[in-house]
Order: C-alpha cells, then structure tokens, then sequence
C-alpha cells in the first residue's frame, strides 16, 4: 500500500512539468482535470459553461460531478470558509478551482459559493463545502473516496442534497460562509490511508 501511495503522488506531481512540456493540457488545468472516460450512468449537466457541474446517478446514489463526470467529494474537516487539504493531501484530493459563476443557474437544493486557498487560487463550495476530486477514481461514475478516513477526517461523496451516500443530511458544525456548515461527517470507514 505504502508504494502505491508514492507512485500516485510521483504521478500527481509530475503531470504539471509534463503538461508545461507540451504533453498535456495547460499547467493550471492539469491539476483539476482527468482523463474523460465513459459514463456508466447518464449524467445531466445542471450548469452551462466550461465548468458545468453535473449530477450522476452512481451504485450507491446520486453524486455531483464534475464536466468529465468525476465524483466530488466534501472532507469532513473542512469548514465553510477554510480547507483542511493542503500538503500533501491536495494531490491526492485535487481542489475544484473554479468560480461560482461557472457553476451558476443550477437547479439544486443547495448553492454553490467559492473559498480563497492559502495559495491564492479559489475553490468552488457547495452546500458550504470545499469540493475535491479524487485521483483513485479513474472512470466517470466512480466513487472510490467515499468514506475514506485520511488526512485525519473522512471523505464524503457530495449529493445534492448535501447528505452522505444512503444516510443523514451532513450535521452542520463551522460557521461562516453561505450554505450550511462543513459537517462532522459521520461514522465510517475505509482505506485508512496515511497521508
């Protein structure tokens, strides 16, 4: 498992200098995106624009996603106006850098809003969570970070409906921001991965 960790983390860092060196899309878009893959379900764009945010029905429920159809996730840890991912966990968990403008004119419960990272860069919020992707999924429709206990907090899948996969609406616990506060997550479990 150890090893499997530093090969995903050698391959989240090298992808900006590959990108630079004209392998792949830009240097700022090589940190959010992924590879486009099939959706295993339909997907129903609920924004317009390059950064369109869509909801998929997936084996557990239904989860927003990104435009290529990856899961968002929400961290147990964060609150509404701070993340908790920074170094390394943001290379395992990749913050959603866009505005709330490219998510605008949904027809969701909940509203979409931005953070300001301690890089600088902003970070798309819903419902009053930070929203990651994670490198483990590697096909549209995936929900391989759900529960997953790391970086010292739990994992979520984000639902429109801002509640756990099968389970309660997430409890409000920070303060700040607009939507509801990040929540306390719930029991769970998972990889338990050490980083």
């Amino acid at each position: 498992m150890r090893n499997r960790w530093w090969v995903v983390a050698g391959l989240v860092a090298a992808a900006p200098l590959l990108a630079s060196c004209g392998l792949g899309g830009s240097p700022a878009s090589s940190a959010t995106s992924h590879p486009p893959a099939v959706a295993s379900s339909p997907a129903a764009a609920v924004a317009v624009g390059s950064g369109a945010i869509k909801t998929m029905s997936t084996s557990k429920g239904t989860v927003l996603t990104n435009a290529a159809g990856m899961t968002l996730y929400w961290f147990a840890k964060d609150t509404s106006t701070r993340s908790n991912c920074l170094i390394p966990c943001k290379t395992i968990w990749p913050p959603v850098t866009m505005t709330a403008a490219d998510a605008a004119g949904t027809s969701l419960p909940h509203g979409f809003a931005t953070i300001t990272r301690p890089s600088g860069a902003v970070q798309l919020t819903y419902d009053g969570h930070p929203l990651y992707t994670y490198v483990g999924d590697k096909a549209a429709g995936q929900i391989t970070g759900d529960g997953i206990n790391a970086s010292g907090g739990l994992w979520w899948a984000m639902t429109p409906s801002g509640s756990e996969l099968g389970g309660a609406p997430a409890s409000s616990g920070g303060s700040g921001g607009s939507g509801s506060s990040a929540g306390t997550g719930g029991s769970g479990g998972g990889g338990g991965y050490g980083y």
